[in-house]
């Protein structure tokens, strides 16, 4: 039995055309269903639902054998150990700096300003921050990161950014593109060696699906 972890939402259903590709179809609609564990039109393959945050996780120690988690998460919470063969080139998204349409960020940066930024990423801020050379002071949020700056609980803030339609109607600008984000195929270690006749074809099935999007469509 082979174990793939995903985190319901925009990763899940970019993932289902990579599966599909692959002759393996979800049984359960995931919206609907409060299962966990997912059965598939595959026998010997299960999809595990957990928080996005925490993929990477059950794949490092051996609750999933293969899990889809995005950069974000892996450089946050860190991918060691883990076996990352494909860069899957869904979900993609930007790491991003905003503040408030009136705040000057420019010229803060100029006058080396210490900031308060809110972001659940502080170790993806803090780096970036560092190598800027600029002193912040990072408060840890979990949601709704656009109140913190329309609040004063902070200057600015460190998130995800897509369409940047949410910035936009909370009269926030994004000024600074942190890194691209898109979505990662990650492997147990130890389930590539112990399970690798069923792992590797499905690398190869996503490797071939990525490159040619129009036999995954």
């Amino acid at each position: 039995m082979i174990t793939l972890a995903l985190s319901k939402g925009r990763i899940f259903d970019e993932t289902l055309p990579l599966l599909a590709a692959a002759g393996i179809e979800v049984l359960e609609d995931q919206q609907r269903s409060r299962k966990l564990i997912l059965p598939t039109s595959h026998s010997g393959v299960r999809v595990l639902l957990v928080r996005a945050s925490d993929v990477a996780t059950y794949v490092e120690y051996g609750g999933a054998d293969l899990g889809v988690t995005g950069k974000d998460i892996l450089l946050e919470h860190g991918g060691q150990g883990l076996y990352q063969p494909l860069d899957l080139r869904i979900a993609q998204c930007r790491m991003s700096v905003a503040v408030r349409l009136d705040f000057d960020y420019a010229s803060a940066v100029r006058q080396g300003a210490r900031l308060r930024v809110a972001t659940k990423y502080t170790r993806i801020a803090r780096e970036f921050f560092a190598d800027k050379g600029m002193h912040v002071d990072l408060i840890k949020l979990y949601g709704s990161m656009e109140l913190a700056p329309l609040t004063g609980l902070a200057d600015a803030i460190v998130d995800l950014v897509s369409t940047g339609n949410t910035l936009k109607a909370n009269q926030l600008i994004e000024v600074e593109r942190i890194m691209d984000i898109s979505s990662r195929l990650v492997i147990n270690q130890a389930a590539l060696k112990l399970k690798r006749a069923a792992i590797r074809p499905l690398i190869d099935v996503f490797a071939h699906a990525i490159a040619n999007p129009a036999d995954a469509s």
